[in-house]
């Protein structure tokens, strides 16, 4: 089942007198349960992409319909409820709100989308003992690691049970051990869930376990590639 769909996407910043060509009429369908990475050098279009997916950012032409709604055309309060309920996403600079304990900033997702106190504890208690996180619950993020608080930022994502995460270098600021241990579990709930993720990646790990690769040069799709195919 399709879940995701672009079609000729492109985005042009503008830069003084100068325009720059991010992405350049991307075409891009991806099913319900992939678990693909999107790799290339840096300025090839890879943020921008998913940016522009979790609606964190407006394409210059072209259409993305998500879940059978396209985002283009929702208002700016229905997109954000869009995001809170349908998208996960894992950041590259965690995101953590400063002033709450791990334990709390995974549950904050979960309270927004109004569900009971005492659900929102559980989830957040779950996902932090499924990163290994259990023991650091009580700790604010300043008393955290950047790898420690990267695996709450993925607790977090998780905990909200999105249709799509997307994640910018999620391994980034992780040692191997710990890097294998979050792809197996993002992967378990790519099959077992049907969760899909996208990955914004240099990291070979990633790369490794990624079932399907779309390579991106000079904002444009020049290799689209599903393992085993």
């Amino acid at each position: 089942m399709s879940l995701l769909k672009l079609q000729n996407v492109s985005k042009v910043y503008q830069q003084g007198q100068i325009q720059v060509q991010a992405l350049k009429d991307i075409q891009l369908e991806v099913q319900e349960g992939e678990f693909l990475a999107l790799v290339g050098p840096s300025g090839s279009g890879k943020t921008t992409l998913l940016n522009i997916i979790g609606g964190l950012d407006d394409s210059s032409t072209g259409s993305v319909i998500l879940n059978n709604i396209e985002l283009t055309c929702l208002k700016e309060s229905e997109l954000s409820d869009f995001r809170l309920f349908q998208l996960g996403f894992i950041f590259q600079a965690y995101n953590l709100v400063p002033v709450l304990s791990a334990l709390e900033n995974v549950e904050l997702v979960t309270l927004l989308q109004g569900r009971p106190a005492k659900e929102c504890r559980e989830r957040a208690e779950h996902y932090l003992n499924l990163v290994g996180l259990k023991a650091m619950k009580d700790r604010r993020p300043s008393a955290l690691s950047g790898g420690q608080q990267q695996r709450v930022a993925v607790a977090r994502a998780l905990a909200a049970e999105p249709r799509l995460v997307l994640a910018d270098e999620p391994t980034a600021n992780l040692d191997s051990e710990n890097a294998t241990a979050l792809l197996d579990i993002m992967h378990r709930l790519s099959h077992e869930e049907k969760t899909t993720f996208i990955f914004s990646t240099h990291d070979q790990r990633v790369m490794e376990r990624a079932e399907r690769i779309v390579s991106l040069r000079d904002g444009q799709i020049y290799q689209d590639q599903v393992k085993g195919e």
